[in-house]
């Protein structure tokens, strides 16, 4: 079976996103569990790098750095062949409605660009914005509003 990191970090956000606890699991627990669950080695290995690499990121720290007033978001050329029209203009949608600041945004380039997928589509982004808005505190309202785009665009592809 050929899982990818995200497919991972989705097993574990929606295993791990009604415990209560304040305690984060430790990592040989959540290795075992991941083994457990038939997720391979290497991408286990990536998949807790890359929430390492989320914890260690923080839209607080680098609010100083936010673009003052309207700004345009400039790609890279390796960006461009990562992100296609249609996700580009999704990240600027979820921009212009509130729920990602410019801040926010770039860390979710970042977190994206780090799963080091081939194709990075819309779901792709969604999950990925769901989880960096879950990881910073006082983000529960453009959590919640994240959270409405994404089941509720799935419960309608149902029926």
């Amino acid at each position: 079976m050929k899982d990818s990191v995200l497919d991972v970090l989705m097993y574990l956000f929606e295993t791990y996103i009604d415990v209560d606890d304040e305690i984060e699991p430790d990592h040989n627990q959540l290795r075992n569990e991941l083994e457990g669950a038939g997720f391979g080695d290497r991408e286990i290995d990536r998949a807790l790098d890359w929430l390492e690499g989320l914890a260690g990121q923080n839209a607080a720290d680098h609010a100083q750095d936010a673009p003052l007033g309207r700004s345009i978001r400039v790609y890279s050329r390796y960006e461009l062949t990562r992100f296609d029209t249609e996700c580009r203009g999704y990240l600027m949608y979820l921009e212009q409605i509130g729920i990602l600041s410019a801040v926010q945004r770039e860390l979710v380039i970042d977190r994206l660009l780090a799963l080091d997928e081939e194709d990075i589509g819309i779901d792709q982004i969604k999950w990925v914005v769901l989880m960096v808005l879950f990881s910073q505190p006082g983000q529960e309202t453009a959590y919640a509003r994240m959270e409405d785009l994404v089941f509720d665009e799935r419960m309608s592809a149902v029926h």
